[in-house]
């Protein structure tokens, strides 16, 4: 009896393996083998050629305006007028585009006083608007201080408002 329970248990064992064998199985799937990135095949070199250099129009320099006037002083000062700020900082703007124009600051007063104070503040009046083109970042170089005194009015000196046209500086582009 023992061997056919063995043989039961043999026979039975091999039974369910080959049961478990016929079950329906699943079918394997690959995984899908990736299509293969394409890539491009390396371009001929060109021939050497000279690198193109792109054109850039050349900057347009504008021409600079100094028909600069009316630098005005104070009363027997060489303190400038306020209205004259302006004036100059139009004239530095101006005369930053051409950085090597050379200038005479013509100094000039009115009647008032006499011949020798008048010229010495002529003079002082000159080196006035210089600091301030020299202070705004120009060459003091590129400018000569000639004082005329009373010489050279452009108005009256018999009327306040005469003499006080001709309390001035002018610039003067040398050519």
């Amino acid at each position: 009896m023992k061997f056919s329970k063995n043989l039961f248990l043999i026979f039975s064992s091999l039974s369910v393996i080959a049961l478990y064998s016929c079950k329906a199985k699943k079918p394997v799937v690959a995984a899908p083998i990736p299509a293969a990135v394409a890539t491009p095949a390396p371009a001929e070199k060109p021939a050497e050629t000279a690198p193109v250099t792109p054109v850039t129009p050349a900057p347009v320099i504008e021409k600079p305006n100094f028909n600069i006037s009316n630098i005005q002083f104070e009363f027997n000062s060489s303190v400038l007028k306020t209205a004259s700020l302006p004036i100059l900082e139009t004239a530095v703007r101006e005369m930053k585009k051409a950085p090597n124009t050379k200038f005479i600051l013509n100094g000039h007063s009115s009647a008032e006083g006499t011949p020798a104070h008048n010229l010495k503040l002529s003079i002082d009046r000159a080196n006035a608007v210089k600091t301030f083109f020299v202070n705004a970042g120009l060459a003091a170089s590129n400018f000569t201080v000639v004082g005329h005194g009373e010489k050279y009015p452009v108005s009256n000196n018999n009327t306040e408002a005469g003499r006080v046209l001709n309390r001035r500086t002018e610039i003067q582009v040398v050519e």
